[in-house]
This record gives C-alpha cells, sequence and structure tokens, in this order.
C-alpha cells in the first residue's frame, strides 16, 4: 500500500514540459442550432496554441447530444485537423442499475478510432458499479478495440454516473496497458499528490491529467491536464505553459488570473461553467453568441461585467 502521508513541497516539478490537452466548447447559436463555424474554428484555434483538442467531453455536451451529431463533431475535427492528434468522448449513456456494457463501448471507442482520434473513457452507471477487479477488467476488455485510450475517474458533482477510485483500483488502472493517462476530477488535490506519487513508483510514461479546473498550478507538481477551463484561453494556457517550462516569473501571475476565471466557472451549478465558457469565448470574439445546450444550466447575465473585468486582466 502507498502511505497516504504526502509533502508536495518535494514534488514540485521546475522547468518540465507540460501537455495540455483541452476540452472544446461546442457553441450554439441564438436558434438553438450547432455552430459548426465557430466549433471548427475553435478546434483549429486549440491546435495552433499547442494543444490538443478533446471533443465530445463534458464541455463539448457529449453526454447530451446524439449519435449523428458526435459523429458530425468527429468528421469536422478530422477535418479541419490533418491529421494534428485529438481526443474525443467515448459516452456510453445507461442509466442506475444499468449492467456494464461493453459491447456499446466498443462501438463509442470505434467511431473516435476510426477517425483518428484517441478515445476518453467517459465512466457510467454500468462501468462505475463494477467492483474493482471486475472495473479493472473492463478497462482491459475496452483496450482491446484501440491502440490507446485515456481514463476519466469523474466527481459526482460533474455528473451523477461519474466516480472517483480508490488508490488500489487506480494502481490497477496503471496496468492496463493501453491505458496511457486518466483525466482526474475530483477536485482534491490530495487525491491528485497520491496519484502522482503512485504514477512515479509504478508506471512513470503514464499521464496524470488534472481535471481540477479549481486548481489549475496541479502542473506544477507533475500532472499534465485535461481541462474545461483551458477551452476559454487555450492561447494563455499554452503561453503559461511555456513560462513554466522557461522558468519565467510571469507564470505565476498568469496562472493566478486563470485561476481566477476557473473559480468563477466552476463555482456552483458546476456544469453551468459551459455557459460562463460561452460568454467569455463571445467577449473574446471567437463566437456569435453565448447560447449553450437547452438542458444545460446558465449563469447570470452580471457575470459578463466580470468576464470584462478579467479579460482586461488578462490584456486580451
Amino acid at each position: 500500500m502507498t502511505p497516504t502521508v504526502i509533502d508536495p513541497v518535494v514534488m514540485l516539478r521546475p522547468r518540465r514540459k507540460i501537455t495540455g490537452m483541452s476540452a472544446i466548447l461546442l457553441p450554439f447559436t441564438e436558434s438553438g442550432d450547432i455552430d459548426w463555424p465557430g466549433f471548427t474554428a475553435h478546434v483549429e484555434r486549440t491546435a495552433a496554441a499547442g494543444l490538443a483538442p478533446a471533443v465530445n467531453m463534458d464541455t463539448g455536451f457529449g453526454h447530451l447530444l446524439d449519435e449523428p451529431t458526435k459523429a458530425a463533431a468527429l468528421d469536422r475535427t478530422r477535418a479541419v485537423l490533418g491529421g494534428k492528434p485529438f481526443l474525443a468522448g467515448a459516452f456510453v449513456k445507461d442509466f442506475p442499475g444499468a449492467r456494464f456494457d461493453p459491447t456499446a463501448y466498443a462501438r463509442a471507442v470505434a467511431a473516435i478510432v476510426e477517425r483518428g482520434g484517441t478515445p476518453v473513457i467517459f465512466p457510467s452507471y454500468g462501468l462505475t458499479s463494477l467492483p474493482e477487479p471486475e472495473l479493472i477488467a473492463a478497462y482491459d476488455q475496452i483496450g482491446r478495440h484501440c491502440d490507446a485510450f485515456i481514463g476519466f475517474e469523474l466527481g459526482t458533482m460533474f455528473a451523477p454516473f461519474g466516480k472517483v477510485y480508490s488508490l488500489d483500483a487506480y494502481r490497477g488502472l496503471l496496468g492496463v496497458k493501453k491505458c496511457i493517462g486518466a483525466k482526474h476530477s475530483s477536485l482534491s488535490r490530495e487525491l491528485e499528490w497520491l496519484r502522482l506519487r503512485l504514477r512515479d513508483e509504478v508506471r512513470p510514461d503514464f499521464k496524470v491529467l488534472t481535471g481540477n479546473d479549481l486548481a489549475i498550478d496541479m502542473v506544477m507538481y507533475g500532472s499534465d491536464y485535461l481541462l474545461g477551463l483551458s477551452t476559454f484561453a487555450p492561447d494563455l494556457f499554452a503561453r503559461r505553459d511555456r513560462y513554466w517550462r522557461e522558468g519565467d516569473p510571469r507564470f505565476y501571475e498568469l496562472n493566478d488570473v486563470l485561476q481566477y476565471l476557473g473559480f468563477l466557472a466552476f463555482r456552483d451549478a458546476v456544469p453551468a461553467y459551459k455557459h460562463t465558457a460561452a460568454m467569455f469565448l463571445k467577449l473574446r470574439g471567437w463566437i456569435g453568441c453565448d447560447a449553450t445546450h437547452p438542458q444545460s444550466p446558465r449563469r447570470p447575465d452580471s457575470d459578463r461585467e466580470i468576464l470584462r473585468g478579467i479579460l482586461r486582466q488578462l490584456g486580451v
């Protein structure tokens, strides 16, 4: 068993190269249609900044989209990136009490792989209800349908079907060869530090991808990231990452302002951060409308003035 006492100070990784992955917002128009030009422009913009785009994630309403719409997002992503790497959420919709459905996961993975993407395996009620030995076997089974995939621990504050695994289960996940990394969205620094230490002991090439939008400085300790917050400003996240690699003290102030944005966006109710993202991207002139999926919660209009102030702080 890995001891639970940790010393974050000794875990600091100065000047490390950070791998950034960014969950892409799917924008909408006033009429309720998807803004496909806005979507593809943001995919292209994110890749140009040096971050790997991740589509059909929670930020892209992947759990609310029908299969043709998810396929359209994959097709447009492949077309605009021209062979550059991307990730995509492999989501299986089920209900409390459902059994694990390996066939549905195989279909979701195949749709991504055949378009050149790397699957991010979303949790489901059926998957997360499995006892831990069966859970690891399920991930191993999913891995037979691709060359590589990303796991995903998702706290229930984001989605009721999510689950954050025990450290023993995480150790088992490190043993699944096709699993090259895992997004960790518990919003807990301590749980993520424990995973980083275990990763370093067991499988140093495995990527712990922070999904903690309330602690984006986890990259200082060895995490890489797959964040929703980075869709607000992939250019500024890339700049922050470069500052860290170069030992540039401007890292800290830029990180502070981006974290301020994260605290505003990811306050309760957490899923409404997608509306904050849409407002921010519209204020930047990157999309024409800040509407979101009709089933997604909204933020108050007063947030726009706060976001304008953050933009001024960021020099945008």
